[in-house]
């Protein structure tokens, strides 16, 4: 176990999605990588992340960037978009292995730089010799060697920044690749919308699909078990849900897109009973299966509001002030709100005067998200009830649902 006296978190050695192939190829990664949770901006839409560290190797949990620096470093980064340089991957006859990160170092340098990605090496371990580093540069692109491969990651040594990924020359279309699935359930009434994202491993898409998400009135992730196995780049992957009434599409292509990824949208009537799942493959053999059972999306808090009709705002609300409100609902708050809204109420806090700079880094390192939300709510509280009537309008934009169920009503100020 490594510690370091700036960063409270943990150290792990490889992370990220695990299937049966991994097993069959002994890829070994011997440095213990501390995870710490970036600061986080927007630019003009876009999201861009910024850490600032001591001596010392360390994993960004939101990216899964790996770097090892032997003094203070500031790097800062942002998902770029694949589209642009599409045509060119075909032509050069390579196609995407990672996400294409733009970094930027605005203090120091680095050792080693360890870029994601999400080949899956168990079946074809030669495939390593294929894979290249693609700088994007200001006249064209170039190509480098990869240092080391491991299960997740592409090492390189005393690297220089401009956009960067992990490119995988094409030899054939049968490549593995490691998966990721995203389950959203959305009650309507007596009805359940089920969203299941399915999309090669990649922490921009996982980014897109929260932002997107958190946009739907009731939405809520669903944890669920990834596939023990990789999938076939190109191949289609069919959805079952034998208690629905729609599935749309049929299938879904598995591919790497630069927009939201492809998903499974499926309606189910609200019968009070398990939800089955299971995906298949091309040849009709089952790659994976989950059951959710009734009680993880009926639950007795939602029993009432979410099957005779969510969405619908509270037929009782809490009187009081803004101030007596969010301190009656503290504990259900920090239970419910998810990840992507704290995020963008921090955002929406600063730009409102309601915290300063300050106090959004303060809470921007804490890495668990009850933690994260108890210490927003918390750090509201304290500047009085003007700065709580601001926070349950900008909860109420950013989530209207859960402030139906936590029967808060806007006061006061206007946002």
């Amino acid at each position: 176990m490594l510690f370091s006296p700036a960063l409270d978190s943990i150290c792990v050695q490889e992370t990220g999605p695990i299937c049966i192939t991994d097993m069959l190829v002994l890829v070994q990664d011997s440095t213990h990588w501390l995870q710490i949770e970036p600061l986080t901006s927007t630019v003009q839409g876009v999201t861009m992340f910024r850490h600032r560290t001591p001596k010392g190797s360390y994993e960004c949990t939101v990216s899964g960037l790996r770097w090892l620096c032997e003094r203070d470093v500031i790097l800062k980064y942002h998902f770029r978009n694949w589209d642009p340089y599409s045509q060119l991957l075909k032509d050069m006859q390579y196609t995407q292995g990672g996400p294409l990160l733009d970094i930027t170092m605005e203090l120091g340098e680095l050792e080693e730089v360890h870029l994601p990605h999400f080949v899956c090496l168990g079946n074809n371990p030669s495939l390593r010799n294929e894979m290249k580093i693609l700088h994007v540069e200001e006249h064209g692109v170039s190509l480098e060697e990869v240092h080391e491969v491991t299960r997740f990651h592409a090492k390189i040594l005393h690297p220089k920044f401009s956009p960067i990924s992990l490119i995988l020359r094409l030899l054939s279309w049968n490549i593995d690749v490691h998966c990721e699935l995203m389950l959203y359930l959305t009650v309507m009434k007596e009805t359940l919308i089920s969203r299941l994202y399915l999309f090669p491993w990649n922490p921009g898409q996982i980014q897109a699909v929260e932002q997107q998400e958190s946009k739907f009135q009731g939405s809520k992730r669903f944890p669920i078990t990834r596939p023990d196995r990789s999938f076939k780049l190109y191949s289609s992957i069919r959805l079952n849900i034998p208690c629905s009434t729609s599935i749309n599409p049929q299938k879904i292509h598995f591919i790497q897109r630069d927009t939201t990824p492809s998903f499974f949208k499926a309606v189910v009537k609200m019968t009070g009973i398990d939800i089955e799942m299971e995906l298949f493959s091309d040849d009709e053999m089952i790659v994976w299966k989950e059951n959710v059972p009734k009680d993880e999306y009926i639950t007795d808090t939602r029993s009432t509001s979410a099957v005779s009709g969510a969405g619908r705002p509270a037929e009782s609300s809490l009187t009081g002030s803004a101030e007596q409100q969010l301190r009656s609902i503290r504990t259900e708050f920090v239970k419910r709100v998810s990840g992507p809204v704290l995020n963008e109420l921090l955002d929406r806090l600063l730009q409102h005067t309601v915290i300063n700079q300050e106090d959004m880094e303060s809470v921007k390192v804490i890495a668990e998200r009850a933690e994260k939300a108890r210490d927003i709510i918390d750090m509201v509280l304290r500047k009085g009830t003007e700065s709580c009537s601001r926070m349950i309008n900008l909860l109420g934009e950013l989530d209207p649902y859960l402030c139906s169920q936590l029967q808060i009503n806007s006061v006061g100020v206007q946002t």
